[in-house]
């Protein structure tokens, strides 16, 4: 079963009317741009992990032993 934008079905018309009518088309250019926003802060955030996660990178480099007291 292949599926392609084109013949998307008519699941997905009952669900964009679903939306218009619980969040009204005023407030879909918001809820838009308000999930745009949130992914490209998830993707700076999984950019910003893989920077910082390497073989030898530790976020402690204090020794465990070392105390001062």
């Amino acid at each position: 079963m292949s599926y392609s934008v084109a013949g998307m079905g008519p699941e997905w018309i009952v669900v964009l009317v679903v939306v218009v009518l619980l969040f009204g088309s005023s407030q879909l250019p918001k809820l838009a741009r308000s999930l745009g926003q949130a992914q490209k802060e998830f993707k700076q955030g999984m950019d910003e992990g893989e920077k910082g996660a390497g073989p030898n990178t530790s976020a402690d480099t204090t020794d465990a032993t070392d105390t001062k007291s």
